[in-house]
């Protein structure tokens, strides 16, 4: 798979500049972010979790773990638990796993974003790929996803 066309075809109609950056296959987005040349701190990376109820998107920076006592605080879930990967492909069709992007407003998904990653200007990210990343403005993407931002992390 590549980029996804369901968030291209979003970013465009709402007129938001990006970038695809062409990489070698990745798995983790700390691997992403030696791929393309960047700190760690700089590429965010999607966590799926659930309660068994409902699913939420957790979105970090590459080095950091979502600590599932402060995400259960924000979100309001009780007992938050890693989706499955069974889970993660019904939820994200076009995506391969591991590699959706943080745009969980198009899946139907509650995002919620850990406050360090305000701390850049730009955000990089898979966008359903394990060897394409999109980077954009963090600002436009704060607009169009509308993230509750908190600190989720470790």
């Amino acid at each position: 798979m590549s980029v996804s066309k369901k968030l291209t075809d979003y970013l465009k109609e709402n007129g938001v500049d990006y970038h695809i950056i062409q990489h070698s296959v990745t798995y983790t987005a700390q691997e992403t972010a030696a791929s393309v040349n960047k700190p760690g701190k700089e590429v965010a990376k999607v966590v799926i979790i659930s309660d068994g109820k409902e699913y939420a998107m957790a979105v970090v920076d590459a080095p950091h773990q979502v600590d599932m006592s402060k995400f259960a605080a924000v979100s309001g879930m009780k007992e938050p638990v890693l989706a499955s990967e069974s889970e993660i492909r019904k939820l994200f069709p076009d995506c391969e796993v591991g590699a959706m992007p943080p745009f969980g407003n198009l899946y139907g998904l509650k995002v919620f974003v850990d406050k360090s990653l305000e701390e850049d200007e730009m955000i990089i990210f898979n966008a359903c790929s394990h060897f394409e990343a999109l980077r954009m403005k963090y600002a436009d993407f704060k607009k169009l996803a509308a993230p509750k931002v908190a600190n989720i992390i470790m």
